[in-house]
């Protein structure tokens, strides 16, 4: 195979509570008039795979591409399955987002069927003045505590609100409850899976109401599949210094993705090399982009997903993007952090599994 980074299809949802910020603020052309809740950069959810745009795998889903090459996609040391691992998202929260939560892996084998859970981060893009989100519950809440504020759809009653701000992020594991917006824009990266729990009177999609012996079973398994001690916060993540004018910003870390910004000026190339699979998503002005003989254009706000059998990719700066993908903890992670000069419990704090020796 003649592999090269891969273009894809990116599903778009129309959900009620988008607006026009992707479009408008990240300069993303060919999406629907309407609101645009979101659109998903990588995505092998079942009923909205993407599908490769151009080059000799023109056609072919990621589902298939993961069937038929998965160490050249994945790369060594990753425990191939049906579905690519990570869904990336950009999200418009023109509004508030609905309050719900995602089963953590054992609840979601254990009541949805499911392999695995969802776990997520937000690295926030833009934010309004004032914008807050809605992470876990307070300290104290109990089963019937949350019961009686989902039914009287008293939010702020039982739930953490939190200020957001431009150029944060938030690990948020499995099932823990949660919404963000108004006036917040956002980088999801996350397991893939849509599987959720809402607690609201009106559905998502439309904003239709939802009847009432459906939204009572709806709480009912949103309390089923709720984890009460999850209480995460927002970080401005740690920073490597790479060449000269090159820095890498570590966002989010975990063991399902690790989540980094990588910023470069026009005196050093950004030189990245890797031995899994790379979501490179472009959050600055357009670059040009190479792997060996291969050369593209990725404009703002699109992204190329760079198969493990790559190796190495150079983006020529100046330079802003998001690297998504699935880590090695120690090597990857708290390795380099703590040679930086970075505390093991700001290291802790970026997400999971990685607390001091």
């Amino acid at each position: 195979m003649d592999w090269h980074p891969l273009r894809l299809t990116t599903p778009v949802k129309q959900h009620v509570f988008g607006g026009r910020a992707i479009a408008e603020r990240l300069g993303r052309t060919g999406l629907p008039d309407g609101p645009v809740a979101e659109t998903w950069e990588v995505s092998d959810v079942d009923g909205d795979a993407s599908t490769v745009l151009d080059g000799p795998l023109a056609g072919r889903t990621l589902r298939q591409i993961m069937a038929e090459h998965p160490e050249d996609l994945l790369g060594p040391g990753l425990t191939p399955g049906p579905r690519f691992p990570l869904l990336t998202k950009f999200i418009d929260g023109h509004g508030p987002l609905p309050v719900h939560l995602h089963a953590d892996d054992p609840t979601a084998r254990r009541l949805e069927g499911e392999p695995h859970g969802k776990t997520e981060a937000w690295h926030v893009l833009d934010a309004a003045p004032g914008a807050t989100a809605l992470v876990g519950v307070r300290p104290g809440v109990d089963r019937a505590g949350l019961h009686r504020a989902l039914l009287a759809q008293d939010f702020d009653a039982v739930m953490r609100r939190l200020p957001v701000r431009a150029g944060e992020t938030v690990y948020v594991p499995g099932g823990t409850l949660h919404s963000f917006g108004p006036g917040t824009l956002v980088y999801e990266i996350e397991q893939t899976s849509d599987i959720q729990q809402h607690a609201m009177r009106s559905h998502m999609e439309d904003g239709s109401p939802v009847p009432d012996a459906e939204w009572h079973a709806n709480l009912a398994s949103l309390l089923d599949e709720w984890r009460p001690e999850h209480r995460p916060e927002f970080h401005p993540g740690l920073s490597v210094g790479v060449d000269d004018g090159v820095r890498r910003t570590v966002l989010s870390a975990g063991p399902y993705f690790a989540l980094e910004r990588w910023t470069a000026g026009t005196t050093a190339p950004l030189a990245y090399t890797f031995s899994t699979a790379r979501i490179l998503t472009n959050a600055g002005a357009p670059v040009t982009v190479t792997c060996g003989p291969w050369t593209g254009r990725l404009d703002r706000a699109r992204t190329l997903l760079l198969p493990a059998a790559l190796g190495e990719v150079r983006v020529q700066g100046p330079a802003d993007l998001l690297i998504g993908y699935v880590p090695d903890l120690d090597r990857d992670i708290r390795a380099p952090l703590l040679a930086a000069g970075h505390g093991p419990a700001a290291i802790a704090a970026l997400g999971e599994g990685l607390d001091p020796l």
